[in-house]
């Protein structure tokens, strides 16, 4: 192997030093989780120390911060474009319902959604909590500490206040206080068969067994494996 110089520049050719492939998320965790390794946008940031595990697509200019975790147990996690995760915000996708997060959505510090749907153009603030079977509607918002319970549907436009209570297909917001209305809104929506599949009557006794199960699942974990920086490749749709 040699190179030639010509007016004081050595000029190497691509064949003996070929271009290395981009990288994106160097120094973030990427784990290989069910056989699934993340997919992330070459335009996207994910930060050191955000995790990303399994079966997560992150879209162009995207950005995940410090600390966030975005993690597909059993259930894909889809990020649109120009999204921004905030510090430690998780997001968790599930089995049985779909976890997708649309164009322009800001995620807040240490906000929760677990198997929700985010249609687009919304704000999840800090420590918003959108549990499973949610759906926020296209320009709709969570305040800060607000909780959207599970099968519920918050409509396009419309605000969750700051820490209240939103449950129901459309939601009806409740204030915090309120704990006689949020408990009989929050029974027809079934949280532990959404949630664990149990009945709701065998939530309580069946509690040590779903914790169980829940466990055993978990142990999938066993045969992850931490992606080192270069296997952090782009999305297929980037290198086309």
């Amino acid at each position: 192997m040699f190179c030639r110089k010509r007016h004081g520049v050595m000029n190497v050719s691509a064949d003996e030093y070929p271009v290395p492939p981009p990288v994106v998320g160097r120094g973030a965790v990427f784990v290989e989780h069910r056989l699934k390794i993340p997919q992330v946008s070459e335009s996207a940031y994910i930060a050191p120390t955000a995790v990303l595990a399994g079966d997560v697509t992150i879209g162009p200019h995207s950005r995940v911060l410090f600390g966030a975790v975005i993690t597909a147990e059993g259930g894909p996690v889809e990020i649109g474009r120009n999204c921004v995760v905030m510090e430690n915000a998780v997001i968790r996708g599930v089995p049985s319902h779909v976890t997708r997060v649309g164009d322009d959505v800001l995620v807040g510090p240490h906000a929760h959604l677990t198997g929700c749907v985010i249609e687009g153009g919304s704000r999840i603030a800090t420590g918003a909590m959108v549990f499973n079977g949610a759906r926020i509607e296209m320009g709709a918002e969570v305040e800060f500490n607000a909780v959207v319970y599970v099968n519920t549907v918050v409509p396009a436009g419309a605000a969750v206040p700051m820490g209240w209570f939103a449950g129901g297909q459309p939601a009806e917001l409740v204030a915090p206080g309120d704990w006689d209305r949020i408990r009989a809104i929050m029974g027809p929506l079934d949280y532990p068969g959404t949630v664990f599949g149990v009945g709701a009557s065998d939530a309580g006794s069946l509690m040590s067994d779903v914790a169980r199960r829940y466990a055993r699942g978990l142990a999938l974990h066993h045969q992850d494996h931490i992606l080192p920086d270069e296997r952090h490749m782009p999305s297929h749709e980037d290198l086309h």
